[in-house]
């Protein structure tokens, strides 16, 4: 993939992340922030900001989830984009897409980058969150972005439950890191390594941590306990990915995930809360991963199966609700 250079975009990869054949995630560049009193420079307010998502992107994906969870549909408006035939990384959906703030019509995601820190040299990735008022960049580390999203905006939004509350932090911290290493990145080890020995190693991980997840899954609802929290919605881009693209593209396919008993549950637990349907196309994520321009190389050929109905009735209601 390529990537701008002193504001120009080349198609040479030498910010890529790939290292010795194992797949590395780079640090994001933009990590402005929103803060609900402004005094970050970003104050919360309605219509202001524009996320950049895309639905083939796990980490995007987290970022629209939030917007919706935490019901900030109408405060922050949201761009699709997919990889561009072309070679000029992410481009918008719908055709040639009008900059809020600027006026300036563009074709690809990399021109707002440009336009946001001219001259910069950077990697051009999704999410990305836009302030319309400053024409520049808040953030584009989706870690960050669904901290932002879940209690800076609390002062204008419909009420909603705290993903993040302050008794978890520790407990959730640490199963972001083991979903961090264990899911997120070991996926991509087995999706992206281009050496045999760092692919191995990936898939022994991958395999490792949903077997411990199952195991704990087996003893309580979520992730963290009785509720819901970030935890979990860090994990379920991955999972409802897992037998429709990842089994097969990535080649990880020791098992499926309707193999494991608990954490397919979980799954359609997760999906079948109210507004997350509306963010969760499977098709389109099919069709954007197995297209020739997607991250695995593919030939276009996108596979019909498996059939998989998340909205089948789940059984995690059967453990007693958080107090």
């Amino acid at each position: 993939m390529g990537h701008l250079l002193n504001g120009a975009w080349t198609h040479d990869d030498m910010l890529g992340e790939d290292a010795a054949g194992l797949y590395v995630k780079r640090p994001s560049q933009f990590r402005n922030r929103i803060t609900a009193d402004g005094s970050s420079g970003y104050p919360a307010e309605a219509g202001r900001y524009v996320l950049y998502s895309s639905v083939a992107c796990p980490w995007a994906h987290r970022t629209a989830i939030f917007r919706v969870l935490k019901k900030l549909d109408s405060l922050i408006g949201l761009v699709d984009t997919e990889q561009s035939p072309d070679r000029q990384g992410w481009g918008f959906v719908d055709g040639p897409h009008t900059v809020p703030g600027s006026g300036r019509q563009v074709n690809y995601l990399h021109e707002i980058y440009a336009l946001g820190e001219p001259g910069c040299t950077t990697r051009v990735t999704v999410p990305m969150l836009w302030d319309t008022a400053t024409n520049s960049i808040v953030s584009n580390e989706s870690s960050e972005i669904i901290r932002m999203f879940n209690t800076e905006f609390s002062g204008i939004a419909d009420p909603t439950p705290d993903y993040y509350p302050a008794v978890l932090r520790d407990e959730i911290d640490a199963m972001n890191g083991k979903v961090l290493r264990g899911i997120n990145d070991a996926v991509n080890g087995c999706g992206r390594s281009t050496a045999q020995d760092a692919y191995e190693k990936s898939v022994d991980l991958l395999f490792g941590t949903l077997d411990e997840l199952e195991e704990l899954l087996s003893g309580q609802r979520y992730l963290c306990g009785g509720s819901q929290t970030e935890a979990d919605w860090r994990f379920y881009p991955n999972l409802i990915r897992f037998d429709p693209i990842y089994y097969v593209g990535y080649k990880c396919n020791l098992r499926h995930l309707e193999d494991y008993h608990h954490l397919s549950n979980y799954l359609r637990d997760l999906y079948q809360t109210p507004g997350i349907d509306s963010v969760s196309d499977v098709a389109s994520m099919k069709r954007q991963i197995f297209q020739p321009a997607g991250p695995i190389g593919a030939n276009g050929v996108v596979p019909r199966g498996p059939l998989v109905d998340l909205a089948r009735r789940h059984d995690r209601d059967r453990f007693p609700a958080a107090a």
